[in-house]
């Protein structure tokens, strides 16, 4: 075609591109003008990859301290996408089925990468070396991860998180604080000796309390729980879907670390200071917790095997452990 000739194609989009500026009152002439002067975009700054490969900063000489950063960076990425998934689900509206199932299955496949990947814990350290650098970062705990905090309470009504011990004395009546201050996890960072909170617990409490306060009372009606109750008719497949979230958020996920903790701690209640002072023996193990996102979604003896046999399989083989069953 001649050298003065346009494409028809490229004529096609300018001329969406006028339509698209005009109804924002810009001037496309300008834009274009831009563009005329932009550089091309690259990989690396889209990713920022500099900046990303900047924030593993070791406290200590280990070298497996590094393992340990990454890891759990990685793993607070995995968390956004499925705090992302959760939104969608709760903001959409209509919210058809398919779009719910298609929301489910990302959330189901982030966390099957959550849970894979925790062998990166428990196999990719040295266990001398983790000993020695753990004791340097704290009180600093995989248990003030904000995140996960936001994917339980965007999951399911709060009362479902409270300490297993006090559970039937909260309901829909109960108040955001009420509800915050007697969640399952403020047991697990309370002192052995004195049975006050960790400075763990205190610190995380000063930077998210207030917003998951907020998240409390935001997604009382919009939660994954209460998403799921809307939908007419569901499917045997959309529960299942739910089921599977249960399992993996309240059962695979936290076992994944528990089975790391027993490579590397100690049984013994003086080595719970390795993990950021949390009483990890007994807050992991979800037999103990019982945190159960769709209760309604489970017999009463699934119910109450919560989570027992994963841990009889995968940590103590064919024995079963003694004294805490």
């Amino acid at each position: 075609m001649p050298d003065s000739q346009i494409d028809p194609k490229i004529l096609a989009k300018i001329d969406l591109l006028q339509e698209k500026f005009k109804a924002s009152g810009q001037d496309m002439l300008s834009y274009l003008e831009g563009l005329l002067y932009a550089d091309y975009l690259t990989y690396w700054e889209y990713i920022n990859l500099d900046t990303l490969l900047s924030l593993q900063q070791p406290k200590t000489s280990f070298k497996d301290e590094k393992i340990f950063i990454i890891y759990h960076q990685i793993t607070e990425l995995y968390f956004k996408l499925i705090v992302s998934e959760l939104e969608q689900i709760s903001d959409q509206k209509p919210l058809s089925e398919e779009f719910f199932k298609a929301r489910l299955e990302r959330v189901l496949m982030y966390f099957d990468h959550l849970i894979s990947s925790f062998a990166m814990m428990w196999k990719g350290m040295e266990k001398e070396q983790f000993l020695k650098f753990r004791m340097s970062l704290l009180p600093s705990s995989g248990f003030q991860s904000a995140q996960f905090r936001e994917i339980e309470l965007m999951s399911t009504d709060a009362w479902n998180l409270v300490a297993v011990a006090k559970r039937t004395q909260f309901g829909a009546t109960s108040s955001a604080e009420e509800l915050f201050e007697n969640l399952y996890w403020q047991q697990g960072a309370i002192e052995l000796a004195t049975g006050q909170k960790t400075l763990t617990l205190k610190s995380f409490e000063a930077k998210y309390g207030k917003h998951l306060m907020e998240l409390i009372e935001a997604y009382s009606g919009k939660n994954l729980w209460k998403k799921y109750l809307e939908q007419s008719n569901p499917s045997a497949e959309l529960k299942e879907f739910m089921r599977q979230v249960d399992l993996k958020a309240n059962v695979f996920w936290p076992l994944a670390h528990y089975k790391s903790a027993v490579r590397y701690l100690q049984r013994d209640p003086v080595d719970i200071a390795a993990t950021g002072g949390t009483n990890w023996q007994k807050y992991l193990p979800p037999r103990f917790q019982k945190v159960i996102f769709f209760p309604e979604l489970w017999t009463e003896s699934e119910k109450e095997d919560w989570g027992k046999g994963w841990v009889v399989k995968e940590i103590f083989g064919d024995e079963i452990q003694k004294g805490d069953d």
